[in-house]
């Protein structure tokens, strides 16, 4: 029954975000592992449209914040406002407080900003003065990134890079491709009849996220998964050269956002068992952002998905 809706899910928004099946695939890997996403590429890749279209589907609140430079932590987090009325204090709650967050261009924002939206990432929950207030059991915050040799933006610090389950890179559609963009833009200009969005309510959510965890995922396959992060720590035991492109691997986190996400695209598939395509499918999006490149593979134009493939070359599939 769940994964019926999903399915229907996934039709729906690849029809309407035409070209980035693997965004909307993450997204859905996002929301069943119950994690958040950090998504980057140009403006006008429909980044904003696929969170707007996800919000249609799943019961909850949709909240869109642009993050700027003179961005305040109390513009998303809330503040206390004194009414007159009862000479009190009442607390106003921020656009946090919301199921879906987009984090439009987050790394236009100072550092103060990005550390209020880390608490809400890492702890669900928000503090002001001195109390702390629960977030909701849906949460997801999807923060588009631009490239960072734009001007005006503030790289994210390594504690709130782990904190995304994924990172996601997109780039311009081809040319078929963008035709279909054309067609369907001036096809909802005309009002010409769309496939119907379908509704999934919370209860259906947190019944697949339950399904996605029972999923068999064999003990060759849980080594072999633990092996592939560990090889970004300990790359001298597989390669001098890969040994030379890392300065700093993935954290623990990376194993258990790789097991969940495999998990998930496994239980999209149909499939009630994990397989090694499924720890593929997901690996470079959950390893992207967990390591560090040395001063000698930037010099030499190495790019971090070379070395996440260096990775899976080395790594013995079971």
């Amino acid at each position: 029954m769940a994964v019926s809706k999903f399915k229907q899910l996934q039709t729906y928004l690849n029809s309407q975000i035409i070209g980035q099946e693997r965004l909307t695939d993450s997204l859905l890997i996002g929301i069943l592992a119950d994690g958040h996403l950090l998504v980057e590429g140009p403006p006008g890749l429909a980044k904003t449209r696929a969170v707007n279209a996800l919000s249609k589907c799943v019961e909850g609140s949709f909240q869109r914040v642009q993050f700027t430079p003179d961005l305040l932590p109390a513009d998303i987090t809330g503040t206390d406002i004194y009414r007159q009325q009862t000479s009190e204090f009442v607390f106003e709650p921020g656009p946090l407080f919301h199921n879906l967050i987009l984090a439009d261009e987050i790394n236009r924002s100072p550092a103060k900003v990005q550390s209020a939206l880390l608490e809400a990432m890492a702890e669900r929950q928000i503090t002001v003065g001195k109390t702390t207030y629960p977030l909701s059991d849906l949460f997801l915050v999807m923060a588009t990134q631009n490239p960072l040799e734009q001007e005006g933006t503030y790289p994210l610090p390594e504690a709130q890079l782990d904190r995304f389950l994924l990172h996601l890179n997109i780039d311009y559609p081809g040319a078929e491709t963008e035709l279909e963009i054309l067609r369907l833009t001036r096809g909802e200009a005309l009002d010409e009849e769309q496939i119907l969005a379908p509704k999934i309510s919370q209860e259906t959510l947190f019944e697949a996220r339950k399904d996605v965890l029972k999923l068999h995922l064999s003990e060759p396959l849980e080594k072999y998964l633990v092996q592939l992060v560990i090889a970004t720590r300990q790359p001298t035991k597989l390669d001098d050269t890969l040994a030379s492109w890392l300065e700093y691997g993935a954290s623990p986190r990376a194993t258990i956002a790789l097991d969940k996400c495999a998990r998930s695209h496994a239980w999209l598939q149909g499939r009630d068992f994990v397989t090694p395509e499924d720890i593929h499918a997901v690996f470079h999006n959950v390893l992207r952002h967990r390591i560090i490149l040395s001063y000698e593979a930037l010099a030499n134009g190495i790019s971090k998905d070379q070395v996440l493939d260096r990775i899976l070359e080395l790594v013995a599939v079971p």
